[in-house]
C-alpha cells in the first residue's frame, strides 16, 4: 500500500499525521509513504527527522479580508496543484490523507480530481478554511470533536478522534512510572503539569510566578514547562525563592506522553492535540485558551471539555495568580471532584482513534 500524507504549519497538524503513519506501520509493515509539506514550515524539520520521504509545494493561506495578496495566493495554489499532481503521478498513492494546514489544499484537491481516495482529518471543533474547502471534494471527513460535524457534508463525516490520543494511551501502558522522579520530583505527591506550549505562554508563566510564595505551603508539586523562550527568566524567578522545593522547571518535554501518564492535573492552552491526549488518558485539566487563534477555536475546543466536566476554562482576560491557584486547589485538593473530572474526560476520550482512522482508510481503498 502507498499512502500520501500532507499537513503542516503547526504541530497540531503534523503530529497527528505522524501518529497516523505509525499506526499504519503497526498494521502494515510493507506500506510506503510520501509526505508533502512546505519548505519553510515546521513539518520540514519534524518529518525529515522521521526518515519519511518528503516533498514540498509553495503555498500560503487566504486573507480573511479582501486583499491583493489573495490573488497571489490563488496563483500559488494553481501552481502548487500542478506540482502536487506531478508528485502524485510519480508516487501513485492508493490514498491521500490531509491533516490540515494550507499545504493540504492543493495536494488533496489534486488527488481528489484524479479520482484517488481522499480523507481530511480535522483536529479542532471549528475547522479552518482549507478543510472547509476540501470537504466538497474528498471522500471522507474524519473529525475529532462531535461538534465539528455541523461544518461538513453529513454523508462524509466519520468521528474517529485524533491519532495522537491512541499513541499517548499506548505510551502510558509502556511507562515505568519513574519519569517524574528522573526530573527531580517525588513519586508520592500529586503533580500538576503546567505547559505553555513549545514557545511558552506569557500569561500562564506570569500567573505561576505570581503564586510562588503560596506553592511552598502546598502538599502537591508542579512540573513547570516554560517553553524555550521564557525558561531563563522563569528560572531566575524560581531561584529567588530558595526554600521552594516542590516546583521543577524545564524548558521543554520531548517525551510528553510518558509525563502525561504520571501527572494528576494539566494546566495548558487548548490546542486540539493536547485535548485529545488528556481526554484519552482521563486527565483533568485547567485550560487557558489562546485568544489569538483563528475563529477562537481554542475556546470552543475547551468549552467542549468543560461541558462534560472534564476541564475548567479560564479565559486569558480573567487570568490571575489567585484565580489559577484557587482552581488548582479545587481540583487537586478534592478527590471526589478530581474523580468526576477524570470520568468526564474519559467519556469523550478516543483511545483507539488511530485504528479507527486506519479502518476508514482501508475501507476507502477497498472500495476503489
Amino acid at each position: 500500500m502507498k499512502v500520501l500524507v500532507t499537513g503542516g504549519g503547526t504541530g497540531g497538524h503534523i503530529y497527528p499525521a505522524l501518529a497516523f503513519i505509525r499506526t499504519i506501520q503497526k498494521h502494515n509493515k510493507d506500506a510506503k509513504y510520501l509526505y508533502i509539506g512546505t519548505e519553510n514550515g515546521l513539518e520540514a524539520k519534524i518529518v525529515n527527522k522521521e526518515n519519511i520521504p518528503f516533498k514540498t509545494v509553495n503555498i500560503s493561506g487566504f486573507k480573511r479580508k479582501l486583499s491583493f495578496d489573495n490573488v497571489q495566493t490563488i496563483l500559488r495554489f494553481l501552481k502548487a496543484v500542478r506540482v502536487a499532481r506531478k508528485y502524485i503521478e510519480d508516487f501513485q498513492p492508493d490514498i491521500v490523507v490531509g491533516t490540515g494546514g494550507y499545504v493540504c489544499g492543493p495536494v488533496v484537491y489534486a488527488a481528489a480530481k484524479k479520482g484517488i481516495p481522499t480523507i481530511i482529518h480535522e483536529q479542532n471543533s471549528v475547522p479552518g478554511l482549507t478543510n472547509k474547502f476540501l470537504s466538497k471534494y474528498v471522500d471522507r471527513v474524519a473529525i475529532s470533536f462531535d461538534a465539528s460535524k455541523q461544518y461538513f457534508p453529513k454523508s462524509k463525516v466519520v468521528l474517529t478522534g485524533n491519532p495522537r490520543a491512541q499513541e499517548v494511551v499506548e505510551a502510558a501502558k509502556k511507562s515505568n512510572g519513574n519519569r517524574l522522579v528522573k526530573l527531580g520530583l517525588s513519586s508520592a505527591k500529586k503533580t500538576v503539569l503546567v505547559v505553555g506550549g513549545s514557545r511558552g505562554a506569557r500569561p500562564i508563566n506570569e500567573a505561576i510566578i505570581g503564586t510562588l510564595d503560596e506553592w511552598k505551603k502546598k502538599d502537591y508539586q508542579c512540573l513547570y514547562v516554560t517553553g524555550e523562550v521564557h525558561y531563563e527568566s522563569v528560572k531566575k524567578e524560581l531561584e529567588k525563592v530558595p526554600t521552594l522545593n516542590n516546583i521543577v522547571c524545564v524548558p521543554y518535554i520531548h517525551d510528553m506522553p510518558q509525563v502525561l501518564s504520571e501527572v494528576h492535573l494539566l494546566v495548558a492552552r487548548a490546542g486540539a492535540t493536547t485535548l485529545s491526549e488528556t481526554t484519552a488518558l482521563g486527565l483533568p485539566s485547567i485550560l487557558i485558551p489562546s485568544p489569538y487563534v483563528t475563529n477562537n477555536h481554542q475556546e470552543k475546543n475547551a468549552r467542549s471539555l468543560e461541558s462534560v466536566n472534564a476541564a475548567k476554562v479560564i479565559l486569558e482576560k480573567d487570568m490571575s495568580p489567585e484565580t489559577l491557584l484557587k482552581e488548582i486547589d479545587t481540583i487537586i485538593g478534592d478527590d471526589a471532584n478530581w474523580e468526576s473530572m477524570r470520568k468526564g474526560a474519559l467519556s469523550i476520550g478516543m483511545q483507539t482513534a488511530g485504528d479507527k482512522l486506519y479502518q476508514l482508510m482501508i475501507q476507502l481503498v477497498q472500495q476503489r
